[in-house]
C-alpha cells in the first residue's frame, strides 16, 4: 500500500468514527429530550367520577375543587372527569357503581350507604357523644376510625372501594317547616325527610320518615308529599330552593351534629396508580378539607343573612325539650341497632373511647366565644355586671390581753 493510500484510509476512518460519535450524541440527546415527554403522555390517566350532588350545590363545588387540586399537583398526569348526580347512576347507587367498575370514583356521605349496613351511618350520622365534625375527623385520622371504615366496606361488605373523609360540616339544622317546632310532640305523624340513622331517630320520635337524595327534596316539599325536611347547611339549603317552599328554618339539632364528606375511589384503580399519585389524592382531600371549612364560613354566613333579609326566612332556635327528646331517641336507636350488629357496637365503643378523652379536653380548654362576641357586638345580650357588694365595716382590733 502506498503512503498516499494509507493517508486516505486513515482519514476515512477518522470521518467514520466522528460521524458515529455524532450520531450517538444525537440519539442520546433525542432520548434525553424525547423519552420523558413520551412517558408523560403514557402516564396521563383519567378517572371518571360522579357526584351525589346537583351541580348547583356547594358540595359539588367542593368535589370539583378537589379534582382541580389533584390535576395541578399531579402536573396533568392524573385527570379527574367529574359528573353531577344522576349522570351515570342514581345518587344512592354510587358505591355499587364504583365497586363494579362503572365509575372510577365519586363523592358523597357515609350515611348514603346506610342500606348496606347501618354502621356506615356512624361515620357521619350518629349519636356523636359530644362530637362535632372536627372531632369526628380527628377520630377518623388518629383514633382508629379510618381503619374501622376500611374493615367495614372492604371486608364486611366486600366492596372494592377506598374512602377519604374530609370537609367537616357545621351542625345541621333541624330542618324546614311551615310553622316553628315548639315541642317534640309535633313530630308525631309528620312526613319528614332525612337519611341514615337519623331516619330511625325521627321514627322513634313518631315521624313518618321519607329518605330522598338532595336534588329531590324541594320538589317533594312543594307538592306537599312531605311536610318538612332537613338537608345540610344554609348554603346548600338556599341553593336547592328550601326558602321558596318553607319559611321557617329550625336551627341546631342532635340528629346530624358531626357529618363530613366522603371521597370514594375504586380500590383497584387507586392501587394501580404510582405511589406519588396515590399520595396526591389523599393529601388533596386533606387540603380540600381545610379549604372547605373556610369556604363554608364565608358562604354559610352570607347566605344566612340573605335568606333572612331577602327571602323572609325566620330562623328559630330548636327548643331544649326537642334536643332532649332527640337524645332519648338516640338511646332507643343505639339499643335496637346493637342487638344483631357486632360491628355497630365495635364502632360505637371506639367513638366513645375517643369522646371520653377529647371532648372533656375541648370543654376545659376552649373558651366560650359568646361572651367575647356579645361584648363587642351585642352588648344588650351581655350579662349585666353585678353591683359590687358593700364592704362590711372593718372590725376594731381586739384589745390586747393583759397578762396576769
Amino acid at each position: 500500500m502506498t503512503d498516499q493510500k494509507k493517508v486516505q484510509e486513515q482519514g476515512t476512518q477518522k470521518i467514520s468514527r466522528r460521524n458515529v460519535l455524532k450520531a450517538a450524541v444525537a440519539a442520546g440527546g433525542a432520548a434525553a429530550l424525547g423519552f420523558p415527554m413520551i412517558a408523560k403522555a403514557q402516564q396521563t390517566i383519567t378517572f371518571k367520577m360522579q357526584s351525589t350532588w346537583p351541580t348547583k350545590d356547594i358540595f359539588h363545588d367542593i368535589f370539583v375543587a378537589w379534582g382541580k387540586k389533584v390535576e395541578e399537583m399531579a402536573g396533568g398526569r392524573l385527570k379527574i372527569d367529574i359528573l353531577p348526580a344522576g349522570a351515570v347512576v342514581p345518587a344512592f347507587s354510587l358505591m355499587d357503581a364504583i365497586h363494579s367498575g362503572t365509575l372510577d370514583g365519586g363523592h358523597g356521605v357515609a350515611a348514603y350507604w346506610f342500606g348496606k349496613n347501618v354502621a356506615t351511618s356512624l361515620f357521619g350520622t350518629g349519636p356523636a357523644f359530644g362530637f362535632d365534625a372536627e372531632v369526628l375527623l380527628g377520630w377518623i385520622y388518629h383514633g382508629g376510625g379510618q381503619e374501622l371504615y376500611n374493615e367495614l366496606i372492604q371486608q364486611t361488605l366486600k366492596l372494592d372501594v377506598v374512602s377519604f373523609f374530609h370537609g367537616p360540616m357545621p351542625t345541621q339544622p333541624l330542618g324546614w317547616f311551615k310553622t316553628p317546632i315548639t315541642n317534640p310532640g309535633q313530630f308525631k305523624g309528620m312526613k319528614y325527610r332525612t337519611v341514615g340513622l337519623s331516619a330511625d331517630l325521627f321514627k322513634a320520635m313518631g315521624a313518618s320518615v321519607v329518605i330522598l337524595p338532595g336534588g329531590e327534596i324541594v320538589a317533594a316539599l312543594d307538592r306537599n308529599l312531605i311536610d318538612a325536611a332537613e338537608f345540610n347547611n344554609t348554603t346548600s339549603d338556599r341553593m336547592l330552593g328550601f326558602p321558596d317552599v318553607r319559611k321557617v328554618m329550625m336551627a341546631q339539632s342532635y340528629h346530624q351534629p358531626m357529618e363530613c364528606l366522603e371521597l370514594l375511589i375504586s380500590k383497584k384503580k387507586y392501587e394501580s396508580l404510582p405511589k406519588e399519585l396515590q399520595a396526591i389524592i389523599k393529601y388533596a382531600a386533606m387540603a380540600e378539607s381545610a379549604d372547605f371549612t373556610w369556604k363554608m364560613m364565608d358562604r354559610n354566613s352570607t347566605d344566612l343573612i340573605e335568606m333572612k333579609a331577602k327571602q323572609g326566612v325566620k330562623v328559630v332556635k330548636t327548643p331544649k325539650s326537642v334536643l332532649e327528646a332527640q337524645m332519648k331517641a338516640w338511646d332507643t336507636v343505639i339499643e335496637e341497632k346493637s342487638k344483631d350488629n357486632p360491628f355497630f357496637v365495635k364502632v360505637l365503643e371506639s367513638q366513645k373511647k375517643w369522646a371520653a378523652r377529647v371532648v372533656p379536653w375541648r370543654q376545659e380548654i376552649m373558651v366560650d366565644e359568646e361572651i367575647a362576641y356579645n361584648h363587642f357586638f351585642n352588648k344588650a345580650a351581655a350579662p349585666a355586671a353585678k353591683p359590687a357588694a358593700k364592704e362590711a365595716p372593718a372590725k376594731a382590733p381586739a384589745a390586747p390581753t393583759k397578762k396576769p
